[in-house]
């Protein structure tokens, strides 16, 4: 019977709430660490996935490559504003060239570099 002293006394002095603090306080971590190793194994397969595609030719007009001729022209139409409110902003737009000059997004690899296939000698 002397330990139920001791076990009272644990109680009254509030020992049961910090046990039970420190319990939630650990919960709380563990969860914190499971979401960041779950945010982390998603951001590595969204990575991994991004790795592994080509890089769209697509032009600083947001228009793909096959929209420029040789000489880099963009041939593609776009809405252009042709009439103006009060407060300068576009009230009324029609189809228009696109003002791009020239493509300056990535090559293709046929284009940059192609080795000789056979030998001339």
């Amino acid at each position: 019977m002397h330990w139920f002293w001791w076990v009272f006394i644990f109680f009254a002095v509030g020992g049961f709430a910090k046990v039970a603090d420190a319990g939630r306080t650990a919960l709380r971590t563990r969860h914190e660490r499971k979401m960041e190793r779950l945010e982390s194994a998603r951001q590595e397969r969204k990575e991994l996935a991004d790795a592994d595609r080509t890089p769209e030719p697509v032009c600083g007009c947001t228009h793909h490559l096959a929209k420029h001729d040789k000489q880099g022209k963009c041939h593609e139409l776009v809405q252009t504003p042709v009439a103006w409110d009060a407060d300068q902003k576009p009230v009324r737009y029609e189809a228009g060239p696109c003002t791009c000059q020239q493509y300056i997004g990535p090559q293709p690899l046929s284009q940059i570099y192609a080795e000789d296939l056979t030998d001339r000698e």
